[in-house]
This record gives structure tokens, sequence and C-alpha cells, in this order.
């Protein structure tokens, strides 16, 4: 049963400079991996944090669609999650299991979260769904 759904697309442009951030300003929003990840090319990181920050903007939508009543900010959201990359490039997300279970009254047992990213020159697009298993 799907319990949210969530999508967001976002310009890289807005992300061009964020290599030149503060360790500090990046870890309001991303886990040091994602950092040291993005950073790791500069050729590459405003695709790499745009397509993390559409991630974080597409849970926090499917999120709110699972569970109406919570409004948490997201940049709370952003504190308990992390987009990680499996070794043939495919990515998912983690959540911080007791952060969850606090926010949401519920468990991650039994719960999949589905993501899927892409982007091209221009824009970074993620899509989350929230499955009960």
């Amino acid at each position: 049963m799907i319990l949210g759904i969530g999508i967001d697309i976002i310009e890289i442009e807005r992300f061009l400079q964020w290599h030149q951030f503060s360790k500090t300003r990046l870890r309001r929003i991303f886990s040091e991996q994602e950092i040291a990840y993005c950073l790791s090319s500069a050729k590459k990181s405003a695709e790499r944090f745009a397509v993390r920050f559409a991630a974080r903007e597409a849970l926090y939508k499917a999120l709110m669609a699972m569970s109406p009543d919570h409004q948490i900010p997201l940049l709370t959201l952003c504190r308990y999650i992390a987009i990680q990359s499996h070794r043939n490039g495919m990515v998912f997300i983690t959540i911080d299991p007791v952060w969850f279970e606090q926010s949401f009254s519920m468990t991650l047992n039994g719960i999949r979260i589905h993501l899927s990213v892409s982007h091209n020159h221009t824009n970074a697009v993620a899509q989350v769904i929230i499955e009960q298993v």
C-alpha cells in the first residue's frame, strides 16, 4: 500500500556556488558523507547538491502526504536523513529510525522508501514513494 508520494524538480544553477559554502552551512542540509561526495568533483558538485536537495524536498512531500497532521520543518528533516549511493550508482535514503518513530509514531519496520533521481544540464528531479510492505 502506498502511504505517500513526493516529487521535486530544481534548477541546478541555484547550486553553482554551493561548493564555496562553509561546511557548517552545508551541514544544516547535508550529511558529512554527502558533502564529501558532492565536493569530490568540482565539475559535478552543483548537480550532486541539486539532486540531493530535490530528494529531500520529495521525501518531505511524501512524508507530509503520509501524515498530514505532522508539520515538520524541512531543515529538521534534513538533519535526520542522508542520500547514499550503492556501488552500482543507484541512490537510496537513510532515515534515523529513532527520529522517525518519535516524529511519526510508527517504526520504519514494514516501510519501504523508493527514491528515483535524475538530472540533465539544467534541472535535477527526484521522486519518492513511501510504501507499506
